[in-house]
């Protein structure tokens, strides 16, 4: 599949790789480069081939606390929450976000990936009756990151942009159109904005123009895929198929934060309540490498000082902005403490690695 920006990515020469069943960009200029304008100026992303399922009737809030971990009566028009869904056994079938619209409307954001598996575990368990509807061929969305980020998104809006606190949104005119949905959210750990908007009211290419030449006093730089994952592991944010799967529950995943066992029901709740009232066997950790030229990769084994197996990558590269090896990983409970160190097996030799609680990089 193609996003609506495809003509774009391919005119900028872009390198194309398939991700989760789209032809996505990884990269432009180069990681480097798009990950270094992120951090000190402005990129934009194109995510369209992120899922957007929405959650409508009078049954949206029971139906979206019965599918989600976290709290949705927390939130109000305008507010968003970052949360999961999980299997009756705790494990997790998707990280998503969950945004309210309006009292009897709900839109959850779902990972490229997952978006057919979600939508029919969402059906599968309507429990409540409410419509359920999968506009993720419709919605176009470009994120826009950095210390910049705000200046430029500003250009195109009347919207006073300053009074979108982080995971909040408000939905407006950009760039000539209405109903865009303007959101304080992101994947980098930096400012910005993530725009959702309709490939059939808008015309995707205008907009993405219009922030490039909005952009330009600043450098923008469109960003692929692989910077989007040098700067999501920088700040040790996790990745659905890497540090969390069906395999993995949020308790371990370091997630308890989300996951909200005071709730009256979600699916999942008795699973996790008996999983948290024992001591985990495992936890997800961050790792910086000794050594700065050694690059840890998904799927390496992690050793105890002794030789033990304890543990594996998740997820694992070079923190461009350090130049050290970083990653996270599952490791056994006693050696998850911040400081102790372990040994990543990388090309059959031991090197050591030194638990470290992300972020990374301090932001």
């Amino acid at each position: 599949m193609k996003t609506a920006f495809y003509n774009i990515h391919q005119q900028l020469n872009a390198k194309i790789i398939d991700f989760g069943g789209f032809d996505m960009p990884v990269q432009y200029s180069g990681i480097q480069k798009e990950h270094l304008a992120v951090r000190n100026a402005v990129g934009i992303f194109d995510v369209s081939h992120m899922g957007e399922i929405y959650i409508r009737g009078e049954n949206a809030l029971k139906t979206v606390q019965y599918l989600t971990v976290n709290d949705a009566s927390k939130l109000f028009p305008g507010k968003a929450q970052y949360s999961c869904m999980c299997y009756e056994g705790g494990g997790i079938v998707d990280d998503l976000l969950v945004y309210m619209i309006s009292e009897d409307n709900y839109l959850l954001v779902v990972n490229a990936s997952n978006i057919e598996k979600d939508y029919k575990w969402m059906i599968k368990n309507n429990k409540y009756d409410a419509e359920i509807t999968n506009l993720s061929d419709d919605v176009c969305l470009l994120a826009i990151q950095g210390p910049k980020a705000p200046e430029v998104v500003q250009k195109l809006t009347d919207l006073d942009l300053s009074v979108i606190k982080f995971y909040s949104f408000k939905t407006g005119p950009l760039a000539g159109y209405n109903d865009v949905i303007i959101s304080a959210t992101g994947y980098t750990g930096e400012k910005g904005f993530e725009l959702y908007f309709d490939k059939n009211k808008t015309s995707p290419e205008k907009v993405w123009n219009d922030l490039m030449v909005a952009g330009q006093e600043f450098d923008i730089q469109p960003a692929g895929l692989g910077a989007r994952d040098t700067l999501r592991l920088e700040m040790g944010l996790p990745l659905y198929g890497n540090d969390i799967s069906a395999e993995t529950n949020p308790i371990e995943a370091k997630l308890g934060w989300i996951t909200k066992l005071d709730k009256e029901e979600f699916i999942g709740k008795e699973a996790l309540e008996e999983i948290k009232s024992k001591p985990l066997q495992r936890k997800l950790i961050g790792f910086k490498m000794k050594e700065k030229k050694k690059f840890p990769r998904k799927g390496y084994p992690i050793h105890s000082e002794k030789g033990e197996i304890v543990g594996e990558v998740t997820s694992g590269g070079l923190s461009i902005n350090l130049g050290q090896g970083i990653g996270m990983g599952y490791v056994r409970t006693d050696l998850a403490e911040e400081g102790t160190s372990v040994n990543l097996m990388i090309r059959n030799k031991a090197e050591v690695a030194e638990i470290t609680k992300p972020p990374f990089i301090k932001k």
